[in-house]
């Protein structure tokens, strides 16, 4: 019989930086251990699949979903997924990371559901402790993710202050006491990640009671009202906004861009990701935006099929957050004529 596939799943609300540390957990592994293979399977909230273009970058294969939650697909879908990955790239760990709308608990059914091809090996929750606290508040999804997992990775620790983290961890700890808590850094050891082989959601009763499964013989359904089913996309704002190429529109530059960025509300808007047209020394490229709570990176796209992808293409951004609505004027008149906005408002659970 052949070697399972180990799986590990990533969850953490957006912006939290759950991409930065599974590149930087890739290339680590890449280099420890020559000839180990990992892929990585992503979904992305709203239309631009910017956590894949950084990793195009970084020449690390990815298999996206757009638009759609992993606890929410059923599970021939992620069968096919995790298939492809599987015949495709013949990789000996697939990383998972999921949209920051995703609770686990669907997400390890499915892949138990495929054993013994794959196994699941561990889940890790990312925690964003600058922000924690204000999403904690508003988010019931960054709630379940901080209990149900095997370790908990506290990012962006080194720009916050020692209360700031002694209180995040306060109430980190109030969800789940028991779960290892670790500072992220690039020296973390692997192993604390890796080879675990997580009992969570192992049995049948444990995935039906919190919304992961429906009993056997019942019909694969997912209901949006169970406990597993508050996800993000009730729990905040969506703004798509988007721009084709003009040649009598002036771009702007990439110092305006990040000013602009810059002057949102952090507390409104958590997130904008996407690809904008800009200029540097009177030069116009293609830059990825990456956006969260208030921090930005520009970074140059340059891989050929991606800036092939995105020929023709002057604007296009997905914001996140809450009470966009009121913002929508905001970036039209920023961006410009031809400028349109599309707004996609939460439905909020209470």
């Amino acid at each position: 019989m052949d070697t399972p596939v180990q799986v590990t799943v990533f969850t953490g609300f957006l912006g939290a930086g759950k991409s930065t540390i599974i590149l930087d957990l890739i290339q680590r592994l890449r280099r420890t251990v020559p000839g180990y293979k990992v892929a990585l399977l992503k979904n992305e909230f709203g239309d631009v699949e910017v956590d894949s273009l950084l990793a195009k970058e970084s020449a690390i294969e990815v298999t996206e979903m757009l638009n759609g939650c992993l606890c929410c697909v059923l599970v021939g879908q992620m069968q096919n997924a995790l298939q492809e990955i599987r015949d495709t790239y013949h990789p000996d760990r697939i990383i998972i990371e999921s949209s920051g709308s995703a609770f686990p608990a669907p997400i390890a059914w499915q892949i138990r559901q495929l054993e013994p091809v794959f196994h699941l090996d561990s889940i890790a929750t990312v925690i964003d402790v600058l922000n924690f606290r204000g999403y904690e508040d508003t988010s019931y999804t960054a709630k379940m993710q901080a209990q149900y997992t095997d370790l908990i990775l506290l990012n962006k620790h080194e720009l916050a202050s020692e209360r700031e983290l002694d209180l995040v961890l306060d109430h980190v700890y109030e969800l789940n006491e028991d779960t290892p808590k670790v500072k992220y850094s690039s020296d973390l050891d692997l192993d604390l990640l890796f080879g675990i082989d997580t009992r969570l959601f192992a049995a049948a009763d444990d995935a039906v009671r919190l919304g992961a499964a429906t009993p056997l013989g019942s019909p694969s359904t997912h209901d949006p009202d169970l406990a597993a089913g508050a996800h993000m996309q009730n729990e905040v704002d969506l703004l798509a906004v988007e721009a084709a190429a003009d040649d009598d529109r002036t771009l702007p530059s990439r110092q305006a861009l990040e000013l602009f960025l810059a002057s949102l509300d952090k507390d409104r808007v958590y997130r904008v990701k996407g690809v904008v047209q800009a200029t540097t020394e009177d030069t116009a490229s293609p830059w990825i935006v990456n956006h969260a709570f208030g921090r930005s990176t520009l970074i140059p796209l340059t891989h050929a099929a991606s800036v092939l992808q995105y020929d023709g293409v002057r604007v296009r951004l997905t914001v996140m957050g809450i009470g966009l609505a009121t913002l929508a004027q905001t970036f039209r008149d920023w961006f410009g004529p031809g400028t349109t906005v599309s707004v996609h408002e939460a439905h909020r659970h209470h």
